[in-house]
């Protein structure tokens, strides 16, 4: 039966980008000159991810967060990924460093929302809570397309990731085909000219 998986993650790729962009923003703005600012990326796992922000006071941290948010703003990564709520802690000298995990994957909360939405669409699916996603299966694949655009606009928090059906391998079956037909006597021959027919051996 079809079925798709819903998760919630931001596009990693976008995401690193936009670290990179805010990295060579602060290494080229004056008012950052000789400071240790900096944002970093850390893959944990493939499902822990943190960024780290570094700066040489509080309001110098708010302006690196702030140069972070516009370039995934630009970047058109969700900001509601990052996790903000962190208190900075002090390092050597006057450094700070603020730790922002990146949120991923489908909490149960969540996926109760989901589940309801689909339930109120009176669409013909059926959504089950499977980890971190939430897997949707249905007979056609008009009602699953239906429920894919009714995921994305009604979560109401972080964008949905929808991995789509999964492809279907097919198997062929093969057949032995002899090279050519048999003749029905022993002392007759196939002879390929233009069409396989028999002919007696003295004709080879």
């Amino acid at each position: 039966m079809p079925s798709f998986d819903t998760v919630i993650q931001p596009d990693l790729v976008e995401l690193r980008n936009a670290v990179d962009q805010a990295n060579k923003e602060i290494g080229t703005r004056f008012d950052f000159k000789g400071s240790s600012a900096l944002t970093e990326l850390a893959d944990r796992s493939a499902k822990d991810r943190e960024l780290t922000l570094y700066a040489d006071s509080d309001f110098q941290l708010q302006q690196v967060r702030d140069v972070l948010l516009a370039r995934l703003a630009k970047r058109n990564v969700d900001a509601r990924f990052l996790d903000f709520s962190g208190t900075p802690q002090k390092l050597g000298g006057d450094r700070l460093k603020l730790a922002v995990p990146v949120k991923s994957g489908v909490d149960a909360e969540a996926a109760k929302k989901m589940q309801g939405l689909l339930k109120a669409s009176k669409l013909k699916v059926q959504a089950a809570f499977q980890g971190d996603a939430v897997r949707v299966t249905g007979a056609k694949r008009d009602d699953l397309q239906a429920a894919m655009a009714l995921l994305r606009k009604g979560t109401g928090g972080p964008a949905a990731v929808l991995r789509q059906f999964p492809r279907v391998k097919r198997r062929w079956r093969t057949t032995a085909v002899s090279a050519a037909p048999r003749c029905g006597r022993e002392s007759d021959v196939m002879r390929p000219d233009r069409r396989w027919r028999c002919m007696p051996r003295r004709w080879r």
